[in-house]
């Protein structure tokens, strides 16, 4: 299967405003794609179009709620008048909530897998569908809790693992069919966005994010990388691989640790009653990064390995080979030297 150039590619990008979907469409622009920006609000979406539109990208948005299966077609009519269709669908938008699962009301359990997970359903089968004939790629925004659920997010986590398997399914059912459509699930580590502040709060103080914490822009490479690369899925964050191998390799130790030390590493200091309002009102802000005064990491060795097989086996071969240079002269050197 071969793809596009992301240069010739029109993409469509669900909760484009905040996080990682802002970061993603403005990597994306300086790409040179052409972009269909959709979210819950059309103030930010409106700035946001104007700013990438004055650096020169070819740009439309759709308001659109991704939980509304019409919004979700309204958003594909969209980007078939303006540009013929596309070439990547990003299922980005999510929400979360902070609280023991018995603690959540179940009408906010339903709103979350609203958008959580029939958000990404409604999206992959209208991209699956506009791309039978043409191929292209459909890259869904998971979690490493896809594969290993924690305290406390109870419901977020729950929504990811039923994401990832309907993803696989989906991507069988493609393959089965020899349909010409890559199907990524990407799965970050903590992301240092506005998802704290944008999330539901059961707790009585302020959630906190728990690190290691990761730039956005390290997801958005990998998401851009899917959109030219076929790959089945990519964690984002060595943090993220190594939570999955823990859960799946020593499940039961993994749980004893969460429960030790998730219910201290939430709260912070108080709790701002004006916040936590995305899990039923969208937020009109344009904003990258959330407010995590810790240490956020610029770039993951692990992502990069993953993302540039070929150039890290080569780094490898070459500092072996080096190695075994300095070996090889430090023994000849230490060698005692004959007498004439």
């Amino acid at each position: 299967m071969k793809l596009k150039r992301l240069e010739d590619q029109v993409v469509v990008i669900t909760g484009a405003t905040s996080g990682i979907g802002l970061v993603t469409a403005r990597m994306a622009a300086k790409r040179g794609a052409k972009l269909v920006l959709v979210a819950r609000t059309e103030q930010a979406l409106c700035e946001l179009t104007e700013e990438l539109r004055a650096t020169g990208t070819d740009v439309i948005y759709v308001k659109a709620d991704v939980g509304i299966e019409r919004d979700i077609k309204n958003v594909r009519d969209a980007a078939c008048m303006e540009f013929g269709g596309f070439d990547t669908w990003v299922n980005n938008a999510a929400v979360s909530i902070y609280g023991k699962v018995t603690d959540v009301a179940i009408e906010d359990h339903r709103r979350l897998f609203d958008t959580n997970y029939w958000g990404v359903v409604y999206g992959s089968l209208v991209a699956a569908d506009h791309l039978a004939t043409k191929g292209g790629a459909i890259i869904n925004i998971g979690s490493t809790l896809s594969d290993r659920a924690i305290p406390i997010q109870g419901t977020y986590s729950a929504s990811k693992h039923a994401l990832k398997g309907f993803t696989d399914a989906l991507r069988m059912e493609l393959e089965h069919d020899k349909a010409r459509i890559s199907v990524t699930l990407i799965k970050p580590a903590t992301i240092n966005t506005p998802y704290p502040q944008h999330a539901k709060n059961y707790l009585p103080t302020d959630p906190a994010l728990p690190s290691p914490v990761y730039d956005p822009s390290i997801v958005a490479e990998a998401i851009l990388h899917a959109a030219e690369n076929p790959v089945r899925d990519l964690y984002v964050g060595g943090a993220a691989k190594a939570l999955s191998m823990a859960g799946y390799y020593a499940p039961n130790l993994t749980d004893k640790f969460m429960e030790r030390t998730m219910f201290d590493m939430e709260p912070r200091e108080k709790h701002s009653s004006g916040q936590h309002r995305g899990l039923h009102y969208p937020s009109s802000e344009l904003r990258e990064n959330g407010d995590y005064d810790g240490h956020v990491a610029k770039t993951s060795l692990y992502t990069k390995a993953r993302l540039h097989p070929r150039i890290t086996a080569g780094s490898f071969a070459f500092l072996a080979a080096a190695l075994g240079y300095a070996l090889l002269r430090r023994t000849n050197n230490n060698e005692p030297q004959k007498e004439m």
